[in-house]
């Protein structure tokens, strides 16, 4: 049987993170692969009352931080962990990396953050970083039509931003130039993970 792997995309709002991962998921189901595609936070009820929280009145960080651990927890029991040990490759669009960046943000401990999650949730084989300058994610999310959530300021992207870039001197991080075109960012994708891991 296949080795399970745990592939993780991260970026800031408007990197371009959730196109990769649904290509590189296309690709290694393309290969025979079982792929679990999957996100944070989830469509569980703690996910949805962050996801509504997002555009209504945030939480305070430690209520926000606290809604997160329990969507994550849930998800690594019910499906990441079951899928990982059946060898199946799971693609997961946000991890806790992004709740260190983005609670770290708000004033929390990145580091802390960290420790408290890898207590329970399994780490990524590769963590994939698409990297972008804040004002253009805000230009693409602004062309989205979508409007905009309260994580959606430039200050606000710009210290998310700068953490994801201090979390990617771990060794498991890739980190790929977002502002690229789609196609050439999915190669410097398929170049990075491939260079870690057999898919």
């Amino acid at each position: 049987m296949s080795r399970g792997l745990l592939i993780c995309f991260e970026g800031i709002d408007g990197s371009g993170k959730s196109t990769q991962a649904r290509r590189f998921a296309d690709w290694a189901r393309a290969r025979g692969r079982e792929v679990v595609r999957t996100r944070e936070p989830t469509d569980g009820p703690w996910g949805k009352k962050i996801r509504e929280a997002r555009f209504t009145a945030r939480m305070s960080a430690q209520d926000e931080l606290a809604a997160f651990i329990a969507d994550r927890k849930e998800h690594v029991a019910t499906l990441i962990t079951p899928a990982i040990q059946r060898g199946a490759v799971v693609v997961i669009d946000r991890y806790y990396y992004s709740t260190a960046a983005y609670q770290g943000a708000r004033g929390l401990d990145p580091k802390e953050l960290l420790r408290v999650n890898r207590e329970f949730a399994p780490k990524p084989d590769v963590v994939v970083l698409v990297d972008v300058e804040p004002k253009v994610a805000l230009e693409r999310i602004s062309a989205r039509g979508e409007g905009t959530d309260l994580f959606e300021t430039l200050e606000a992207l710009t210290r998310v931003r700068a953490t994801f870039l201090e979390l990617a001197k771990e060794p498991h991080f890739v980190r790929v130039d977002g502002a690229l075109a789609p196609d050439a960012v999915f190669e410097a994708v398929l170049a990075a993970i491939s260079a870690r891991v057999q898919v």
